[in-house]
């Protein structure tokens, strides 16, 4: 393929941003709209979306649609979901609106800015080039100021990656956006992973009306959800902001980092399937307690580890073996997510290298990235306000996450003009928090907060040291 390149065209622009996924489409929104930067765009899919371009079909953001996109661009329509498993809360958009949002996006705000220009199908090389997946092109960009690399901890999902075990011949084996499309019924499900993907596989089948006693559920970890109840904007606001108090009251008062969920969970903010089994992961997802009841009618788990390879008679996993037919359709789930990667600094000398730095949602932080790299001049102190974190995958994390979050959110808000963005984006959960001030929950919860804010980070960090500690 190389050999077929033509020799590069020179590009000259002031940031190269290596990704059109939610992370870079916020990024660079957040570029257009606070400096007069040139953006040259790259992505090796053939539409802004990222992952959102493989996704299954039947998948829906987790988190209200109202903080999710870029800042500039509503999704969604800011309505309250009348029936299914997400009734009575705001609405969660599916897999065909937030592509067709990225591309709206692209074709009517970014392009027509005339500041941007966008290469999807296109590979990047490294060293500031890129090459077409599709045609006999290639170009060196002269970056004026920086790369940013939106890709650094892109992680596999099913969709696109091969399953991380055997499966032999004759095995019905598909990902899980294949069993959209099954023309003839099967005797059985076997779903495979214990993530949000596993999660809303199971919750579909179920919606579909395949009986519960028709679907095996392997789940190599137990998860930690967070309840979808405390995750809300708008008119539910408040109860999102009592979320808070919640949690800051648990981390003051917690003896363990055992003690701390057990707190979270009694107060319903944490939910997980079976309250019977530890769990030992936690990678931040957003539930319903309608999903939670479907999800509980599955009798047949399976906790043997993860599994090395499905033979058409058994399934064999890392501490047993159980039984399955050329009958069922083997669902994989199983991915490693998200890659966790040596952290980095995010702003450096010509370059960003995109990671989280806060305890929250995604296009938040990532905006926030963008406002930053437009508003404060200094790397170094760039990088004193957003220290980069680890994404999320044990229970101890969510404590390391938080404790970042809460360390340095004073240091960000001392800036006015970042404060300013805070409190206007669409993005930030609790950016309107102001507008509630007298309703009960908001005054009960500010109180809370105040009590218990500091004391939060000192028993914070005592937990965390506690954990490290040998035993």
């Amino acid at each position: 393929m190389q050999q077929q390149i033509m020799s590069d065209e020179t590009l000259e622009t002031d940031y190269l941003v290596v990704g059109a996924g939610a992370a870079g489409m916020a990024f660079a929104d957040a570029l257009l709209a606070h400096s007069d930067a040139t953006l040259t765009i790259v992505d090796r899919r053939h539409a802004p979306g990222g992952h959102w371009i493989d996704a299954y079909p039947y998948v829906r953001l987790h988190q209200p649609s109202a903080f999710y996109g870029v800042s500039s661009v509503p999704l969604g329509q800011d309505v309250l979901d009348p029936a299914g498993t997400n009734a009575g809360y705001y609405e969660l958009a599916g897999a065909d609106e937030i592509r067709a949002y990225f591309a709206h996006v692209m074709r009517h705000c970014f392009l027509p800015s005339g500041r941007v220009h966008y290469f999807p199908c296109s590979e990047y090389l490294g060293d500031n080039r890129f090459a077409s997946q599709v045609g006999q092109r290639s170009w060196k960009v002269r970056v004026r100021r920086k790369v940013v690399d939106t890709t650094y901890l892109e992680g596999t999902v099913p969709a696109t990656s091969a399953p991380p075990f055997e499966v032999a011949d004759g095995v019905r084996c598909v990902p899980a956006g294949d069993i959209a499309r099954i023309k003839e019924r099967p005797q059985r499900f076997v779903v495979i992973g214990a993530g949000k993907t596993a999660l809303d596989t199971c919750v579909w089948l179920l919606e579909q009306n395949v009986p519960a006693s028709s679907i095996r559920w392997i789940k190599p970890r137990e998860a930690w959800w967070l309840n979808r109840r405390f995750q809300q904007p708008l008119a539910q606001l408040p109860v999102s902001y009592r979320g808070m108090a919640i949690q800051l009251e648990a981390m003051a008062q917690a003896a363990s980092i055992e003690d701390l969920f057990a707190r979270l969970e009694a107060e319903k903010f944490f939910l997980r399937v079976d309250p019977g089994v530890a769990t030992s992961m936690f990678r931040g997802a957003v539930i319903s307690e309608a999903e939670l009841a479907l999800l509980r009618k599955i009798r047949d788990v399976v906790r043997l580890g993860h599994v090395c390879r499905i033979e058409r008679d058994e399934i064999v996993l890392d501490e047993g073996r159980v039984p399955t037919s050329e009958a069922t359709v083997h669902i994989h789930c199983a991915s490693r997510g998200l890659m966790r990667r040596p952290l980095r600094p995010i702003f450096e000398s010509g370059r960003v290298t995109v990671q989280p730095f806060l305890w929250g949602f995604a296009c938040y932080q990532f905006a926030m990235l963008g406002v930053i790299e437009a508003l404060v001049e200094n790397d170094e102190e760039k990088n004193r306000l957003c220290p980069p974190i680890a994404y999320w995958d044990a229970n101890v994390d969510y404590l390391s996450a938080f404790l970042c979050t809460l360390a340095n959110e004073r240091a960000r808000m001392a800036w006015p003009a970042l404060a300013g963005w805070a409190k206007a984006t669409r993005l930030n959960p609790f950016g309107a928090i102001a507008q509630y001030r007298d309703v009960p929950d908001v005054i009960d919860a500010r109180e809370r907060i105040k009590q218990h804010a500091a004391a939060a980070v000192g028993n914070l960090a005592q937990l965390l040291t506690a954990n490290a500690a040998p035993t």
